[in-house]
């Protein structure tokens, strides 16, 4: 892609925890870039980091204890990690925003749709408050809220789950932003709902040339919205590649076990398939290759010498011993096997 199509592009990031018993790192030099009108989705289990990976981004760490250590954000080809805040809240919400995962702790309960939208404009575009109004509720309307003008007037706690989250998405939007930050959209929506709301993304996406980063560990919601995937592992990415292509042929045995722990529709298989173990504590991460001791592939190189992010086959991929999907699908959920794990 060419400079002038990339909207946001991380590099090296590093996110580090200062703690009383030692410092840790909790995203560990991750790399990517979004483009204008593209999806990445950034995806992993719980804790793998995605959610740290947007505060570094968007500089919405709690400091103390969390800090960026490393790395550039560059926003439109200018990087923003070290802009003074009162310029990095200029940029917030106007050049760059993010829709939270739970819109019902994001909104203040206290005041009114209205009051909360039109601070927004007002803290960014010298306009006068009827104006700024007028403006909240032509972004009300376009996100698909009916009656818009009485909304304004309602507290957050009487809307319904979904229209919260458009009115988080109406909030990020009203300054035309070049990038969206969505962390968890759809997360406590019922299905219909979550679909809806990724119909209004991906419409807002197309009317503005958005570039969004998407935040989630629902791999459904992936396969409807993203154009490309980051899978992330214990603080760092370890596949990266088009959507489709991704779905179709993952190369990484944490990739493949999250697209195997998916429930078929058609309901014909007996089980599940279960990636052993769980995700290492950052404080006491395995010497070589992390998913380690959890992959049925790893052989002596695995638990050896950390792997490196090398483009092969269309993917960017960290693993020293990739097997095809349909390998993995055959074993047993669970187990790894140990003559495989020693092998070379």
């Amino acid at each position: 892609m060419s400079r002038s199509e990339i909207a946001l592009e991380v590099k090296d990031l590093r996110t580090t925890l200062f703690m009383r018993d030692g410092n840790v790192d909790v995203v560990r030099g991750i790399s990517f870039r979004v483009k204008e009108g593209e999806t990445l989705a950034l995806v992993g289990e719980s804790g793998c980091g995605k959610t740290l990976t947007a505060l570094s981004v968007i500089r919405l760490l709690p400091d103390p204890p969390a800090r960026v250590t490393q790395g550039q954000v560059l926003l439109a080809g200018e990087d923003i990690r070290h802009v003074p805040e009162h310029e990095m809240r200029s940029l917030r919400g106007d050049a760059i925003s993010m829709v939270f995962q739970e819109p019902l702790t994001s909104l203040d309960p206290v005041f009114t749709i209205g009051d909360q939208i039109t601070e927004a404009i007002t803290a960014h575009r010298k306009v006068s408050r009827q104006e700024a109004r007028t403006l909240a509720a032509e972004i009300l309307r376009e996100v698909q809220i009916p009656s818009p003008e009485q909304r304004l007037k309602d507290y957050p706690h009487q809307l319904s789950g979904g229209m919260r989250q458009r009115v988080m998405i109406a909030m990020a939007l009203v300054l035309d932003p070049k990038v969206l930050i969505a962390d968890e959209p759809t997360t406590a929506l019922d299905v219909t709902i979550q679909a809806q709301i990724l119909d209004l993304i991906r419409a807002e996406q197309e009317r503005r040339r958005l570039a969004v980063l998407l935040i989630t560990h629902n791999l459904a919601v992936v396969s409807q919205v993203a154009d490309r995937v980051a899978v992330m592992y214990a603080g760092e990415i370890v596949e990266e590649a088009p959507a489709s292509e991704l779905f179709a042929n993952p190369r990484h045995p944490y990739t493949q076990g999250l697209l195997s722990s998916i429930p078929s529709a058609a309901g014909d298989r007996k089980h599940l398939y279960t990636i052993p173990g769980r995700v290492p504590d950052p404080r006491a991460l395995p010497p070589a290759c992390l998913f380690a001791p959890r992959c049925p592939y790893a052989i002596n190189r695995c638990w050896n010498e950390h792997p490196g992010l090398v483009a092969t086959d269309g993917h960017l991929l960290r693993c020293w011993n990739p097997q095809p999907f349909t390998a993995l699908q055959a074993v047993e959920p669970g187990r790894v096997d140990p003559s495989v794990a020693a092998s070379e």
